[in-house]
């Protein structure tokens, strides 16, 4: 399924029915009184996050959404029946805006939390709210309230504990399916992963982590290229960040200067980014045999800099499980 992080939609609550113009007709009574029922109640048109969701895509093939309308009033005082709400699933991590006025309406960050978008509209009085003791028999009933309509639009946030980054082909999408029950599409090119990935990391004691492999940043993802915005805003709402680097081939040919790229980028787009928790992630040490002094130079620089550093090759496996521990403690912290 492809992964899709916006979308627009439109919505309408329900109008609601008209009140009803009726009198009493039973035998022996010439002149009933007014006896005219209430319209129904316009439903409302509702959103609910749920964990099953995990992308808008179901948004691509419906953008409009209606909830029914109610019924109109009846004669010997029946109300019409209120019009059905509709609900909308969406994944957790949606932010709903007015699509007009880019007021916020929704921040769905709980599993099954519900928001009205629009209510329904009220439904008309029948005529026997309108007896006066001038008119004992108004032939007159009030119009059931118009639903609301608006546009809005979705956009994802993805939610999780860790959140991989780095350059592109850095090894972020290998590691994420050697940490967890992920498949991401893996290959030796940039740009291998066009949107993220999320996995589970489960530990023995059946503490478990979400993790997302956030596509590959870019130098000038926070001006958007290579669809910088859309990458850097799953960043905004992980828990902590895994900056994973390519030690065996540097994009820019130093792994310090790859390191600063990324955090120039985050710092760019929100300097909010730069307050979370970073830990250094050395990859592909089977590709690029150094001595354990080489390594513990380079991971000496990230200590200097205030970050924990660990050296692996996520293809080999190798001090995969002194960094899901390392995990683990962040987790927790």
């Amino acid at each position: 399924m492809k992964f899709v992080d916006e979308a627009d939609i439109t919505v309408k609550s329900g109008d609601g029915g008209a009140g009803c113009v009726s009198f009493r007709k039973e035998r022996f009574i010439s002149k009933g009184g007014p006896d005219g029922g209430d319209g129904g109640k316009g439903g409302n048109v509702l959103i609910r996050s749920t964990k099953r969701l995990y992308s808008l895509y179901d948004f691509n093939s419906r953008r409009s959404f209606k909830a029914q309308n109610g019924e109109p009033g009846r004669g010997k005082n029946r109300s019409g029946k209120k019009g059905r709400s509709i609900e909308i699933l969406a994944p957790i991590g949606t932010i709903v805006k007015d699509k007009e006025t880019g007021e916020l309406l929704a921040d769905l960050v709980h599993d099954n939390q519900q928001i009205v978008l629009v209510k329904g509209g009220d439904g008309g009085k029948g005529n026997k709210h309108f007896t006066t003791s001038i008119n004992r028999a108004p032939r007159f009933a009030q119009e059931g309230q118009q639903g609301k309509e608006k546009r809005l639009k979705l956009e994802l946030k993805l939610i999780a504990d860790i959140g991989i980054i780095g350059l592109p082909n850095a090894g972020k999408s290998t590691l994420l399916s050697r940490l967890s029950n992920a498949h991401p599409q893996i290959a030796d090119y940039p740009f291998t992963t066009l949107a993220p990935n999320l996995g589970v990391l489960t530990f023995d004691d059946e503490q478990s982590f979400t993790i997302a492999d956030i596509p590959g940043l870019v130098e000038g993802a926070s001006d958007g290229r290579g669809l910088g915005h859309r990458f850097l805003q799953h960043i905004e709402r992980t828990g902590f960040l895994l900056h994973m680097l390519d030690i065996y081939q540097p994009s820019s040919g130093d792994i310090l200067k790859d390191f600063f790229i990324v955090q120039e980028e985050l710092k760019l787009f929100h300097p909010s980014l730069m307050k979370k928790n970073q830990v250094i992630v050395l990859n592909k040490i089977d590709l690029k045999p150094i001595n354990g002094k080489g390594i513990d130079k380079i991971c000496h620089s990230f200590n200097d800099l205030g970050y924990e550093c660990l050296a692996i090759s996520a293809l080999a496996g190798e001090g995969l499980e002194e960094l899901k521990q390392l995990l683990k403690n962040q987790a927790l912290s």
